[in-house]
């Protein structure tokens, strides 16, 4: 298990490449976890199956999206959080949230359908071929539109539902992920070892101080 873990300087491999816990790796308390928590979280790291639902050209529109959701803009090659990939085998064993709202397809309808517009747009407003090959910042522009609709239309589907459906997976998948604790300084499932320590601003033996107490939302961390 020890085994499992990115290349040196790579802990993180989004985001801030872990200038918040320098030092912290989730897999440090594999120890402490039940062997079946510990083979769930530790299997995450391993090599993802092949795609099975999105076509070649739905991956590579879902992928950019993706990238640009979450921030896991690293030059090619660096580790990442094989978001893509987690989502897709949701999506292939079809385990959704269990709920839809009323005026969206079924989940997996819905992603063909919107991985589809996003390659509509590209093609209309900038005569790119598709969304994967257009520049970061021209996707960024076309997600952006999307957010910026609200409850709008946008290809005749709810905009905010449509945001919703792209961040509802993005991020389930995201922080499922050993590498995004690293970056969030999460230390796994509290089972079977619980918490003692439950007072406000007090920490575990087990968690990691924040080195940087600045709020990447514009507010002041609490350190």
């Amino acid at each position: 298990m020890r085994g499992q873990r990115p290349p040196a300087g790579h802990r993180v491999p989004s985001g801030e490449s872990g200038r918040r816990y320098p030092h912290f790796d989730v897999l440090d308390q594999v120890p402490d976890w039940d062997p079946a928590t510990a083979a769930t979280v530790v299997g995450r790291l391993a090599r993802q199956p092949d795609l099975r639902f999105f076509t070649p050209a739905e991956e590579a529109t879902a992928g950019a999206l993706f990238d640009r959701l979450l921030a896991q803009d690293g030059p090619p090659g660096a580790p990442k959080v094989p978001v893509l990939q987690m989502v897709d085998a949701r999506l292939a064993e079809a385990q959704t949230d269990g709920w839809r709202y009323a005026d969206m397809p079924e989940d997996g309808d819905a992603w063909r359908t919107t991985l589809a517009a996003l390659d509509e747009d590209a093609a209309e407003q900038h005569g790119a071929a598709s969304f994967a090959d257009l520049a970061p910042e021209r996707q960024k522009e076309l997600i952006r539109a999307v957010q910026d609709l609200h409850g709008k239309a946008w290809h005749g589907l709810p905009a905010q539902h449509v945001w919703s459906l792209w961040t509802r997976y993005a991020c389930t998948a995201f922080y499922a992920h050993p590498w995004a604790w690293n970056e969030i300084g999460f230390p796994g499932p509290a089972y079977p070892r619980g918490y003692q320590r439950l007072g406000v601003g007090l920490r575990e033996p087990f968690e990691a101080a924040d080195a940087d107490p600045v709020d990447p939302t514009g507010g002041r961390g609490t350190g």
